[in-house]
């Protein structure tokens, strides 16, 4: 079972950066995709970006494209989310999650989880 741990969250004004990781343990499945994904309170989970194993292939939701970069280093098991421009809509709590199954872009499609990282954005 492959453990996964978010962390770079945090509070920050809006306009500013933040950069999350997440951190992958007790790989056994080396080739998979590696998606981002947010929640705020009272709403559905949304799909914020993926991208695939060599990372040929990446995605972005069209609210985050242009300020969101996605990014991985294989030989650490890390996956990142640099946020840049960040707005007080960007407040929710991140999840990062695996899948074997393709670079999909919804959460259905993932069955590796993270417990998530809370990033708020203040006005």
């Amino acid at each position: 079972q492959v453990q996964l741990a978010e962390s770079g969250g945090g509070l920050v004004q809006a306009g500013g950066s933040l950069r999350l990781a997440c951190a992958a343990s007790g790989r056994t499945f080396s080739r998979y995709t590696s998606g981002w994904f947010r929640q705020a309170p009272g709403k559905e989970r949304e799909f914020v970006a993926a991208i695939s194993w060599s990372g040929g292939s990446i995605r972005y939701a069209g609210s985050v494209k242009g300020r969101f970069t996605i990014s991985r280093d294989n030989a650490k098991n890390t996956v990142y989310l640099q946020m840049n421009s960040l707005n007080p809509e960007d407040t929710a709590i991140y999840y990062c999650a695996e899948t074997s199954l393709g670079i999909g872009s919804t959460q259905y499609e993932y069955s590796n989880w993270g417990e998530g990282t809370q990033v708020t954005v203040s006005s």
